[in-house]
């Protein structure tokens, strides 16, 4: 798990309790990450200096968690032709209606994927950065067959 593959972005270091849930996840499936703390909004240079570089660095995905205008995802979208995942956080009193609506109304030409709001769609986050490296990489495939395969398990256990 050396090579950082995946870039994990919040805005904030009070994002971290729902960040958590992806890198969990990522280190689980041994995939090497990085958490970084920049925003649209009080870092907008470093912030796109840092996403600029990623590519170069040989990071294949960027994950940005934002709460708000959510602008985090959309900005380094712009900056970088890595696939970016948003994570929309509920931080301003919507419910994370704001971040998502934000997260997921990006104009053409700047693509961000969104996933739900908050610790599920952190997970999910992580999942489908696994899913995009697992497309040349059969390890991962292994690793997520046998991963949807102990979720069904759960499962049929409770019924």
């Amino acid at each position: 798990m050396d090579k950082v593959l995946v870039a994990i972005m919040m805005g904030s270091k009070n994002d971290m309790p729902v960040v958590d849930e992806t890198a969990k996840l990522l280190k689980d499936f041994g995939v090497g990450h990085e958490l970084k703390v920049l925003s649209a909004h009080r870092t907008p240079r470093q912030t796109a200096e840092y996403a600029e570089a990623l590519a170069g660095r040989g990071v294949k995905v960027v994950i940005c968690a934002a709460g708000g205008s959510a602008a985090l995802a959309g900005t380094v979208s712009a900056h970088t032709h890595l696939p970016v995942i948003g994570i929309p956080l509920d931080s301003m009193g919507f419910n994370g209606l704001d971040a998502l609506l934000s997260t997921v109304q990006m104009p053409p030409g700047v693509p961000v994927a969104g996933v739900g709001v908050g610790k599920p769609g952190a997970k999910n986050a992580a999942l489908i950065a696994v899913r995009i490296l697992a497309l040349s990489d059969a390890s991962l495939t292994r690793k997520l067959e046998d991963y949807a395969k102990e979720q069904a398990e759960r499962i049929l256990k409770n019924l």
